[in-house]
Formats: structure tokens, sequence, C-alpha cells
């Protein structure tokens, strides 16, 4: 995305780039400047076209023409990042020969896979999740394509950096990681300082056992400096620019810089050693990365090689003059010169880059909330998909041979898994692409979901016959409910019906209790709430009768409460001169609400355990947006930018309350307008009752609705308490672990640049209580007044700026979202016991599926792991590699099936070194997955499954402690038992005895 770093970051300091001293260039022992010109093109997964429109437009020829590129000289290298692009040219583009040449490149180190994931996933708003997932998909598709492993990581774009990817990086075996976009000042300051470069211990439990060394980009940041002050054209891209939708007839593209004649040779080398010599004054080595390439770069790169090797040679042969020696290198090539020079490097903590600023009015923080649909489908997706993946890898052990086709299951489960990585690009999840790539993303998520739809229905209704009569029972409702986790679970869920009223029974003929009122969607349909309880990885089907007059019997009736709604009149906020007069309770078996009759908001909560109260308002404000670039700073699909505090969002509100036995239910609608007659947002709490566990009432179940938004305003719910935690803020890096956000006053901009990303969870808290969000998708979040957490929902926005109307990059969402937070209030100590569960409950709710005719399911034994512990993939992943690395090298480019016995788990700890006193510990396990079958063989792995962990020798980097990344592993575990230490993430291969199999 190279354009927007220009106007916002790069354009400003060229001036000063080509004006400065630059130094003699002889660093260390009076050597020259080693330089590794790393060719390079960005090619950014959508973003302002289709995956399609750019295949054709230029990506293909990027992988064919490099191809034949590096063929044709030895010294020539080239290095390949986001395998989506890679993988459709060789399954649809790639000739014989071309496969042939790209393999020996490959063996030869000439053309390198850097990160290897299917994309460059963003940072600030992914879920831990899909970022690993996408790795995993691409890793898998080149270890058993060319038998490689990534080893480096190439972060140059995505909008901050997060602690947590650097720790799943070295979890998949990466010796290095690199990033680009990091604050203008902080930068400005480690530059200065020499200290770009450092070895990041992300983890605060894991600490030096997955640290990994970061290299900083300096402020060039990956694109080669395109000014040259001998000509008006692009710098040292000979090929120009790419051209949508189709490449010139004549391969003549606008924009072509001036080739390297003998005229004018000595000009670029001028212009590339004087900045090669100012980079090397920022980093301690004599080593310089010199990126060569920059958005869609070398889809002719005969253009590009034949300039620059003339250019090279030249430099080359006046080294002594220019006190630089340049060479084609990949990634690894530069990283192994610099792990030689054996220097002690400096340690950076678990602390993140985030949030991001390239100038003063330009904080990053306005596409944690851009696009929210996107957003909301992307992580249903996700939540499907795992679903998808437990119930089919228990099937295949249970059935290898069953009904259900196992190539025609694998299909659908990767068709998602495509999507589900697509979509984690840091121009697709963000939304910060065009409007046509936003809905290519929906598009294939959809479809693919579809697909997924398909074979759940096919594992719930097998592998007992379809070919049933067809029952006519229109009074009759079956339903499948699965629940996904490695945990039991007593939870409500919640299915739209169009009778008013219903009795539901078990799989084994008992009442189960239920409640139904009228829908908070619609007057035509009601809502039905079934309590459910469910074993880890297990599936229950359950019967609703319905009926269209009320019940009369009596004990049967008791089962299904119907309940009734209490509506409040709308309240003018101008009316608000005496508030909590009439206050009205709502309880439950852990809290009392208590709602304002003259406001009809939310008053106060208290925790009836813990015998404390709190004050606290819900409600909705907006904040207004400058569209004019000649007025100010704009806010867009990347920035925040306030020119003012936020104003309320309405004028009037109104409430019904639906007390209920298994759940009560406030509505409140906000209007802009007292006389409106739609609402313009909405809140639905659901406050659960307890049936026996506390847990589950302690949370307050919010679903919201807003939209469409007024142009140019960013909608906030604005949860304020008294609460005393000096605005500071927690807020969790992509699920993975929480960050403290001390509020931080700027010279400009503060509001903005005090907003974080919150994916799964954010809290605040004092001395005594904690007020815990989880989010069913990633949101910004930020505390600007003492006591406060507000959460940015949704944004409408239109700005002239040339730059994003030439693009279509204006945010004009006219749609309405409907997010969900659970929100959490108790003590430190009880909510430190609960939030990650909660997150994690949230993001994978049970699978509901109605059927038309009773089905019994296949039997599955509960698998339920313990507390501390998360089931974070079960899976038949389908590759066909030898899980042996010199059995899969030698078997390398023959054709073999999916291997459907090999299933990967992969179990995560939940908790931080002394988060809990109990929860916190380490925890062994044993026979984990004997409800699902007798496993036979379980191996470690990599993170992405291919490395054979006891294997995998990561570089140890020098640093002033030198603490002990020694861990424990096993290759054949004995006893199959397993100890996971806090926030591991242990990976296997398991294998199940022959008698499943």
């Amino acid at each position: 995305m190279r354009q927007r770093v220009e106007i916002y970051w790069i354009k400003p300091l060229l001036v000063f780039v080509f004006c400065c001293c630059c130094s003699n260039g002889v660093t260390g022992e009076n050597k020259p400047i080693q330089t590794f010109v790393i060719p390079h093109s960005h090619m950014d997964v959508g973003w302002v076209y289709t995956v399609q429109e750019s295949m054709h437009a230029y990506a293909a020829n990027v992988y064919t023409s490099v191809t034949e590129e590096l063929s044709k000289a030895k010294d020539r290298r080239f290095i390949a990042v986001e395998q989506e692009f890679f993988r459709l040219w060789w399954d649809t583009v790639a000739t014989d020969s071309h496969k042939r040449q790209v393999r020996q490149l490959v063996k030869e180190g000439r053309l390198e896979f850097i990160i290897g994931g299917q994309v460059m996933h963003d940072e600030a708003v992914t879920d831990l999740d899909d970022e690993i997932l996408q790795m995993t998909e691409g890793h898998g598709f080149l270890y058993e394509t060319f038998g490689v492993r990534p080893q480096f990581s190439w972060h140059v774009d995505p909008f901050g950096a997060s602690a947590t990817t650097p720790i799943l990086f070295a979890l998949a075996g990466f010796n290095a990681h690199l990033i680009s976009r990091i604050d203008y000042d902080l930068k400005d300051a480690m530059q200065k300082n020499k200290k770009l470069q450092f070895v990041w211990r992300g983890s605060p439990s894991l600490k030096a056992q997955q640290e990994i060394f970061t290299h900083t980009m300096d402020q060039f940041s990956y694109c080669t400096p395109s000014y040259l002050p001998f000509s008006n054209s692009s710098g040292f891209y000979w090929n120009g620019v790419a051209l949508f939708p189709d490449p010139p007839k004549d391969g003549v593209y606008p924009n072509m810089s001036l080739p390297v004649t003998k005229d004018t040779v000595h000009a670029y080398a001028q212009t590339m050693v004087d900045n090669i010599k100012q980079r090397a004054e920022w980093f301690r080595t004599n080593h310089v990365l010199w990126p060569w390439g920059c958005d869609k770069q070398f889809y002719n790169s005969s253009v590009q090689f034949n300039n620059m090797d003339p250019l090279i040679k030249y430099i080359n042969q006046n080294s002594k003059e220019f006190g630089v020696t340049v060479q084609y290198a990949t990634l690894s090539e530069y990283f192994q010169a610099i792990y030689q020079s054996n220097l002690t490097w400096e340690v950076r903590g678990s602390e993140d880059f985030l949030p991001y600023s390239t100038e003063p009015y330009q904080a990053w923080t306005g596409f944690y909330a851009s696009r929210n649909v996107l957003k909301g489908l992307a992580r249903q997706a996700s939540s499907q998909l795992h679903a998808a993946e437990t119930l089919f890898t228990s099937y295949r052990v249970m059935f290898p041979d069953g009904p259900v086709a196992k190539d025609w299951a694998l299909s659908k489960l990767r068709a998602l898994r495509w999507a589900v990585s697509e979509v984690q690009h840091h121009d697709a999840i963000t939304g910060t692409e065009s409007p046509k790539v936003a809905d290519m993303y929906l598009q294939h998520l959809k479809q693919a979901m579809m697909g997924v739809e398909e074979l759940l229905a096919a594992l719930f209704l097998l592998p007992h016959s379809l070919n049933r009569p067809n029952v006519h029972q229109p009074l009759e409702q079956h339903v499948i409910v699965y629940n996904p986790l490695a945990w039991n679970i007593t939870t409500i869920i919640n299915i739209t019906v169009t009778f008013p009223n219903a009795a539901v029974y078990d799989d084994k003929g008992q009442p189960v209790p239920a409640q139904i009122q009228r829908s908070a969607q619609s007057n035509v349909t009601n809502d039905l709430f079934i309590m459910v309880e469910l074993g880890g990885l297990q599936q229950r089907n359950y019967l609703i009768k319905f009926s269209e007059k009320h019940c009369s019997q009596r004990p049967k009736c008791m089962w299904t409460y119907e309940a009734k709604g209490v509506l409040f009149e709308r309240r003018n906020i101008q009316a608000w001169r005496k508030t909590g007069r009439r206050l009205l309770p709502v309880l439950s078996g852990c809290y009392k609400l208590m709602f304002d009759q003259d406001t009809n908001l939310l008053h106060s909560i208290t925790h009836l355990q813990e015998k404390r109260e709190v004050m606290m308002t819900q409600d909705f404000w907006e904040y207004h947006a400058n569209g004019d670039v000649k007025v100010g700073p704009i806010s867009d699909n990347y920035i925040f930018s306030a020119n003012s505090s936020s104003v309320r969002a309405y004028k009037a509100v109104e409430m019904e309350i639906i007390p209920g036995k298994i759940v009560s239910e406030i509505r409140q609608y906000f209007y802009r307008w007292e006389s409106d007659k739609d609402y313009a947002y909405s809140v639905t709490t659901r406050v659960p009752e307890c049936f026996g566990t506390k847990a589950r009432c302690l949370r307050l179940e919010q679903t919201y609705s807003l939209g469409p938004l007024r142009l140019n305003t960013e909608v906030v719910l604005r949860t304020s308490s008294s609460l005393k935690n000096n605005r500071t803020l927690y807020t969790d890096d992509n699920g993975y672990q929480m960050m403290k956000r001390p509020y931080r006053k700027f010279t400009n901009n503060t509001l903005a640049r005090n907003y974080f990303p919150m994916v799964r969870a954010a809290y605040i808290e004092d001395d005594v209580s904690r007020l815990v969000l989880v989010s069913d998708r990633a949101h910004g979040v930020s505390s600007q007044a003492h006591g406060q957490l507000e959460v940015m929902l949704h944004r409408r926005l239109w700005n002239n700026l040339p730059w994003n109307l030439g693009y279509n990059l204006t945010l004009n969402d006219s749609s309405i979202v409907m997010p969900t937070l659970w929100m959490t209030l108790s003590s430190i100590s009880a909510t430190s016991t609960r939030y990650q569960r909660e997150a994690i409950e949230l993001q994978h709710r049970p699978v509901v599926v109605p059927i038309d005719q009773p089905s019994v399911s296949f039997p599955v034994h509960s698998v339920v792991l313990p507390p501390n512990l998360h089931l974070l993939s079960l899976s038949v992943p389908g590759w066909n590699y030898s899980a042996n690395h010199d059995v899969h090298l030698s078997r390398k480019g023959e054709h073999s099936e999916p291997d459907y016995d090999r299933v990967l788990l992969r179990i995560m700890h939940l908790y931080e070194e002394g988060e809990d006193p109990e929860l916190s510990k380490p925890v062994s396990i044993n026979d984990l997955l004997q409800g699902i079958g007798e496993v036979k063989e379980l191996e470690e792995r990599s993170l992405t499954g291919t490395w054979d962990l006891p294997s995998l020798q990561r570089w140890k980097w020098k640093t002033a402690d030198n603490l002990d990344t020694k861990f424990k592993t096993c290759r054949s575990c004995g006893n199959f038992t397993v100890t996971i230490a806090p926030k591991e993430i242990r990976t296997f291969f398991v294998h199940f005895s022959s008698s499943n199999f």
C-alpha cells in the first residue's frame, strides 16, 4: 500500500533525505558497507482491486516474469511473500516448464518464500486463531510442494505491530522478524540511537523461550526511494506503473524510469550509494538491507533486472571510491550476516507498537472499527470453521468408512480455510479496502460458509440413512445443538420462531426449561430461549413442540415461561433535570441492575455477593468527522482524527423490560429526535439467571443495533462508571494477551492516539472492581475520562481527499450493524479467572442446526480439558507430506492422496504467570482425546505443523542476560502425558489406533 505511505509519511521526509550530510561509508574495521539488495513485489490480496483483477493485471506476470529472469543469471534473487497469489499462479497459470524452474530456484535458495502465510495479516484487529490458520495454510502448501519451511518474516505493511505476532512466528520456527510501520516519532528516535534492531520477548510468561530477533525498517519503509535528483521518473522502478484492468498491448507502461546507460549509471550509483550510507548510520552492523521494489513491481522483471545488473556491477567496480559493495540477496542472507556479527542485542519486553501514527494528526486508529459487518462475518466464519473441523475430525475417527465422503468434506473445509485466511490480509479485515473488494471478501466468506453448512448438516444426520419417509409435522421442530469447545457448558440458545407457544424436550424426552417472548427484531416472530447442557465436543437433539394456543396442562406449562414486556414512556434528554428519583431494579442471582425511569438509562449495578454498588450508565455518542481536507485533518478508512469531543447521538430514549425466569431482557431504543418514528440505535441487554452456576449469570449479554449512520459520524457506546481507573485501559493483543494502556497526552491528536484495538476483550479497573467487555468482533476502544470505557462500533465517512476519491477508499458505509458484547462487573480476582473463557465462549457459541426429522447422531464421549486449557485446533488438515523430513524430501514432487488419518491438535494455556493462584500453574494432561478414540501416536510439531519440534533449532541471539531458551518437547510422547505452562501453545500430530481407522 505504497501510495498511502508516500502521502502521509515518506514525502515530507524526502527533502531531508537528499540534503543531509552522509557518512564516509566506512564502519567497523574500515570495511565498505555490505549492501543486500532484496528484490520483492508487495502484492495486496485485495485493497483497491479484487484478487481476480490483480491476478489478471499484474500478479500472475510477477511470478512468470521473475521465474524466467532468475533462471537467466545465477546472482539474481527474489523473495515471494503472499502465498494466495503464488498458489493461484502455481495452480492456474504456471506451465510445467515454469514449475521445473521454480523448483530449481527454490532448491538453490534464489527464490525464497518469506512469511509463507496465505497473506501478510493485519496485526491490530486479527484474532489469534485466524493468524495461525492463514500461516498454517500457506506453510502446509509450501512444505508439501517444495519441502521448504519459511524462517523469516516480512511484515512491512500492517498498520502497527502486535506483540503476539513475533510469538507466533517464533512458535512456527522463525529465526528473525521484520516490521516497518511504527509511530513516526518513535521510529525517528530509534533511528538516531541505532535501536531499530532488538530481541523481542513478546510474552511476559514465555519470556526468552519464544524470543525473536526483530529488525525495524527505517524511515524509507519497504519501498525503494523513488526520488531521483536528475529525473522526474520514479526512481528504481524501471518497469513503470501497473495498469488496470489490462496491461498495455505495446508493453510500455507509464512513468518508466530513465534506463541505466553509460550516461546515467553514475548518477544512479551516486543516488543509491548516498541512500545506502544514510541508512548505514541507523544500524549497528556493517550491513544494510536495501529493499528493491514496491507495490505491484516486477510484473516485467526483465526490465528491472536488466537495469539493476549494470548498476550493481558499476558500484562494485568502484567500491573503493564509494565505500560500498552491493549484491542481490534474499532476506535469509541478510539475517545470516547480522547473526554472524555476534553482537549483543538489547531486549524489548512484551509491549507492542500500537497504535500507529504517521504524523501528528494521522493516528491510524479508525480502522479498528471500519466495516463492522465484514469484521463480524469474518469472525463468524472462523467460528463455523472451528466447529466443522472438530466435528469432522470426531466423525473421521469413529467412522473412517462412513457415508460422508471424505474428499467432499475436505473440499468444503478447505474452501472456508482459504476464505477465512484471505480476509486476514491487512487491507481486508481492517476495512481499508474499496467497496468492491469488501464485497469480494464477503462473497467468498458467504459462499464457503454455505458449503460448510452442507457439511455440518451431513455430519449431524449421518451415519444414519437420510432416505427416511418424510413425516409432515408442522407443529414440531427438531434442532441439533453442538458444543465446539472442549469444556462442559450450560448456556442459553435463542431460536426465532413464529408460534407464540412452545414446549421443549431433550433427546431423552425430558422437558427442558425454556422461555418465549416477542422478538426484539420483529413484531411477527418470537424469541425462544432454551437452556442447554452440553459436554465438550458433544451434540444433543432437542424437540420443540409448537402451539397456537396457550398451554393448559399445568405441569407441562411450567417448563416454558411466557414472558411479557412492560413498555416505559419515551424520555427526552431535555427533561433530565432530576434523575435517580425513580429507580427500577432488575435482579438475577448475581446482580441488581437499577434503571432510571426519568432517563430510561442504566443507573447502577450492584454485585450481590461482593455487596459493591458501582454507578454506571451506557449510551451512544458520536464524533462528527471533518470531510474537507481544506478545513483540517480528516477521518477515513484508516485514520481517526477527531476535531472535537463527542456529542450525544440521541435526543430521547425508550425502554422495555421483559422479566423472565431464564433471562430478563432490557430493550433500550435511542432516537435522534423525540418525534422520530424509528430509533437510530438500540441496546438489548440479557440478564441470565443462574441455574446452578454463578459463572454464567455474571455476564450481561448485550446486542446493539446501529445504522444507517449519518454521513461523517463515528458512533461509540460509552459506558461511564464510578470506577477510579485514572483513564488506564487494558486491551488484548489478538486475543492472546492483555496489554496495559495508560492514558497519554500528546501535543496534537491526544483523543485519537489513545484509541486501541480490542479483538476479544478490554477492561478498566480500580483497586476493588473490574469492568470487562468481551466482543464477537474487533472494535476500537478507549478510556477518555475517569471510569469510562468507550467502544467505537460503527463509522460512516466521506472526504474529498483526491487519493481517497481516486481509489474509491471513502468509507460511505450505510449498513446496519449488530455487534455483541458481554459485560462482567466483579472483583479483579473473580474476573481474572473468567474473562479469557468468556471471550472464547462468545466466539465459539453452540452451533444450532434445525432439521426436518429426528436424527440419532453419532455418539461422542465428552472431551473436557482443565479450565485453564483451550482446545485451539482439532482438524484433519489433509496434507500429503510425510512427518519425517528426510522421507518427505525423498518423495518430493510425487503426487499422493491427502492424509485423512493425521489429526492436527493444538492446546493453549489461557493464563499468564501469576495471574491466578491456581489457574496460572502448569497443567499436565493425558488421554485427553479418549472421548474421541484411542491415541496410537502423539508427536509434537511446530505451530504450523511443518517442523518435527525436537529437530527445530532456532537461532539463539546474544542478549545481555542470555536467559535460557530451552523448553520440553516430546517426539513420541510416553503415555501421552503433556505438560503445558502458562501461555504456551503446543501443537501435535495425532494418530488414532487401527481399531478406529
